[in-house]
């Protein structure tokens, strides 16, 4: 169980299918989702815990229990929520320029894992799914949101500043440069 627990916390929001399970773990399909299943209803019964397992179609995703969103909508909506770590602000500059983007490429460009940083930048609908890799995983395009654009004052992404003219501007300058640092910063009131 706590093989499978380990996995659906590491795959996050994406989830992940039965089959792709059993054959991570070698263990049969049914074997599997028997223990999935078991799994799911130590979650329902314990009172302690706020996480269950979300079946959706042949996919399986860790998540809060439904009694929690309120409390989750609040905590959304708190001022200390609105601040984005520099890991998110890093992952969303990744996908503002090169968009669609999946989520290992991010990962391989941040040269760490990203599933939080991404979960929280749909969260606060500034990316969205824009299509699946067709190929094994089918695995999620990101891109910015409307709301990205209307957010930083966006047109079209022609507005995003120049990368070549950043690169130039901090071969000269000594203080780094972040995209979205100045945004964030004057929400502060800072």
């Amino acid at each position: 169980m706590s093989q499978i627990e380990a996995i659906l916390f590491v795959v996050g929001e994406e989830g992940i299918g039965l089959e792709e399970l059993a054959f991570t773990l070698k263990k049969s399909t049914p074997e599997i989702y028997q223990t999935v299943s078991e799994l799911k209803e130590n979650y329902e019964s314990n009172e302690a815990s706020a996480l269950t397992i979300l079946e959706v179609g042949n996919h399986f995703v860790l998540t809060t229990k439904k009694v929690f969103a309120p409390l989750l909508k609040d905590f959304a909506r708190s001022p200390l929520a609105n601040r984005l770590s520099q890991a998110a602000l890093e992952t969303l500059s990744i996908i503002a320029y090169k968009q669609p983007v999946t989520r290992s490429e991010i990962d391989e460009l941040r040269g760490v894992q990203s599933s939080g940083a991404v979960q929280t930048l749909v969260a606060r609908q500034l990316i969205e799914e824009k299509g699946r890799v067709d190929g094994p995983g089918r695995a999620i395009l990101y891109g910015t949101s409307t709301y990205f654009m209307d957010y930083f004052g966006l047109k079209d992404m022609e507005d995003l500043p120049d990368v070549q003219k950043m690169e130039e501007d901090l071969a000269d300058d000594e203080e780094p440069l972040d995209l979205f640092y100045d945004r964030f910063k004057e929400e502060d009131g800072q």
